[in-house]
């Protein structure tokens, strides 16, 4: 029997020799002593027969039979030595047990078939010459038929078979289901290791989702907060300038910072109330590992949906004016309407462009352009320089420097075009291309 390389690696024995277990060692040493006995009887016949010393027929039907010792290594050895001693009349368990290891092996069927073919050629020839000279042996007397015609030939044809077909179809028997054992313990290797990368896929992606997630909601956070207090803070330094010199506006000031305070915190309690509505369901001990992107996609569908759209930017430039911002909004081609994801992450866009003019270039003029083309809609903010007594020290507005990189994202994740940098003139310019239909990068 031939042994994977695990397994001949497994046992101790299997390190020095060919055996993978001490069970087929012992095996192999039992089959090969008595093997080695069967012909050292034998070979006292053919000592007396081939004119030798009992005890050199003796010692060479030992020898004989010792090499069923290599078996599982060289089969092909083993049934070459049984045929070769096959017309001294020795090695029968040799030749069963050859025969049998040689068809379970690994030796191309070619070579088996070559060797069981001339075994049996063997086996038959002298088992003929054996029955010729028994029945010659046999005393002359009436007979109703002739045994050297007919009966010798067929009889030693069934002899020869039943001796050596059974090894050889049990051995090719053996042979087929080990390879199939194999092939199947290779297949179950190969499926665990494919489910275990599946495995560390999927955690890969729930991680990738729960990531993507938590940076969508710093997003929308940002932005959120972000533009209101920004022009919260902005009317609060007005209010308090003048307040003395001029108490209706100070009122009207007043008025707009509660305003922008209520909707900040009306879009803060939406966004939440989406993300709770999208997590609530599934408990987190039951979340498959793929519904995780499933249910952050879903969240923000449906953030999206109830989003800002583009018919809002002259409200949002209408509160920068209300500032002190002098902005203008030019819109260019017809329009239309679009995906609600385009056009949320267009309104971000210039929400987020001008808090940063409130930031960082309070009192600059501003320019805010929308484009209507075929395929994109397109939109650029540009400020220009900063003016010197517009007081933007006093204001004292934080930046954390997330706002450009926020609008890069959401630009890139649809497929979009950024652009920003300093203009020549000074001031800033923040420019943006996005699909008419919106699609998502991952």
């Amino acid at each position: 029997m031939t042994v994977t390389g695990a397994e001949r690696g497994a046992g101790g024995v299997g390190n020095r020799w060919w055996w993978g277990r001490r069970r087929s060692a012992v095996l192999d040493v039992g089959l090969a002593a008595v093997s080695a006995l069967e012909c050292a009887v034998e070979g006292i016949g053919f000592a007396g027969k081939a004119g030798l010393p009992v005890p050199v027929g003796v010692v060479f039907g030992l020898l004989v039979g010792s090499v069923l010792l290599v078996r599982r290594r060289w089969p092909i050895v083993v049934v070459l030595v049984s045929i070769a001693v096959a017309p001294a009349e020795m090695g029968f368990l040799m030749g069963i047990v050859g025969l049998y290891s040689l068809a379970a092996s690994e030796v191309p069927r070619r070579i088996t078939a070559v060797l069981a073919g001339m075994s049996t050629l063997a086996v038959f020839i002298v088992t003929v010459v054996q029955m010729r000279q028994d029945v010659a042996q046999v005393d002359d007397g009436p007979r109703d038929f002739d045994p050297s015609g007919w009966y010798v030939p067929v009889v030693s044809v069934f002899m020869t078979l039943g001796l050596n077909a059974p090894p050889v179809l049990f051995g090719l028997y053996i042979g087929a289901r080990r390879r199939l054992m194999e092939s199947l313990r290779e297949r179950a290797d190969s499926l665990e290791q494919e489910l275990s990368l599946l495995a560390d896929r999927a955690e890969q992606r729930a991680q990738w989702a729960r990531q993507e997630e938590r940076t969508r909601i710093a997003r929308e956070m940002h932005d959120v907060v972000a533009h209101r207090v920004s022009l919260m803070v902005v009317h609060a330094a007005a209010l308090q300038a003048v307040a003395l010199k001029d108490p209706q506006k100070a009122v009207r000031n007043a008025a707009l910072v509660g305003d922008m305070g209520r909707q900040a915190l009306t879009e803060l309690r939406e966004m939440l109330g989406v993300l709770r509505e999208g997590t609530a369901p599934m408990a987190p001990a039951s979340v498959p590992l793929a519904a995780v992107g499933r249910a952050a996609a879903a969240a923000a569908e449906a953030a999206a949906e109830d989003g800002p759209r583009l018919d809002a930017l002259e409200g949002l430039c209408e509160q920068s004016r209300l500032a002190g911002a002098a902005v203008e909004l030019v819109v260019l081609g017809e329009m239309r309407a679009y995906p609600p994801d385009v056009e949320r992450t267009a309104y971000r866009v210039v929400q987020e462009a001008l808090t940063n003019v409130h930031k960082h270039a309070a009192g600059a003029a501003v320019v805010v352009r929308l484009a209507h083309r075929d395929a994109e809609v397109a939109m650029q903010v540009e400020n220009g320089p900063c003016p010197s007594d517009a007081g933007a020290a006093d204001v004292r507005l934080p930046s954390g420097g997330n706002g450009l990189v926020g609008m890069r994202e959401r630009v890139l994740r649809l497929g979009g075009v950024f652009v920003s940098g300093p203009t020549d003139a000074g001031g800033f310019r923040v420019s943006a291309v996005l699909p008419a239909v919106g699609t998502q990068t991952p």
